[in-house]
């Protein structure tokens, strides 16, 4: 893949076959940046689990302590009470059947969908819609819940979804090129502490076989894989 101008001055910046701490990492793919707007850094990791497997199909969510720096859109089906709750939470769009017609009718202008479990008979139509751009609400995820008012804010404080992909991937960001060093290593740390915590009993061998952080333009850093046995600190 031919690679532009900017982007091959970016790799000058540091030695693509070394592996750093993730402090030295971040504070590097921070410095090759080059794009003109606030780009998201990503945190990538290559497992040994096989997605094929549904008892390795590893998915869940992890809260992020500094947030993703970017305005989370929240949407709330519920009725009642339970809608009232959302607003009060600071959900963005609530309501029932209203929604649903109106998604229905092809709007999907927002980046979190919640429901409470006795709307889900009424979304679960909207499958084909939802499945698709990766909103719809799921148990698993946290978003099909009565606790309305925790899940918007969680939402809207930093929790992320992940998901392995096909190739046994896990990609999540971890706040924006922007944030200072210290918050991103943070974020980070929180993702591969969820990560190691949600290894699937049936995981063999190597789980964790490699990890980098790359900005939206820029290339990716590897990480250090000791850095797994510092998760904490």
């Amino acid at each position: 893949m031919k690679r532009g101008k900017k982007y091959n001055n970016s790799l000058k910046k540091f030695e693509a076959v070394k592996e750093y701490t993730l402090a030295e990492a971040m504070e590097m793919v921070k410095q090759a940046a080059f794009a003109k707007f606030d780009e998201t850094m990503e945190l990538s990791m290559k497992t040994g689990l096989d997605p094929k497997k549904s008892d390795q199909n590893l998915r869940g969510t992890v809260l992020l302590p500094h947030g993703t720096g970017k305005k989370v859109r929240v949407l709330v089906f519920a009725k009642g009470e339970k809608e009232i709750e959302a607003r009060d939470a600071g959900a963005d769009h609530f309501g029932s059947e209203d929604l649903i017609k109106k998604i229905t009718e092809g709007w999907t202008d927002f980046d979190v969908a919640i429901a409470t479990p006795d709307m889900m008979s009424q979304v679960g139509k909207l499958g084909k819609i939802l499945g698709v751009r990766g909103l719809m609400p799921n148990p698993k995820t946290g978003t099909v819940t009565f606790d309305v008012a925790k899940a918007v804010k969680e939402s809207k404080g930093g929790k992320i979804e992940y998901r392995l992909d096909k190739q046994g991937n896990l990609h999540l960001p971890v706040g924006k090129k922007s944030f200072e060093t210290d918050k991103l290593v943070s974020n980070a740390r929180a993702v591969v502490n969820e990560v190691i915590r949600a290894k699937p009993s049936s995981a063999k061998g190597t789980y964790i076989k490699s990890l980098s952080v790359s900005a939206t333009m820029s290339p990716g850093i590897k990480i250090a894989l000791t850095e797994l046995s510092n998760t904490g600190k």
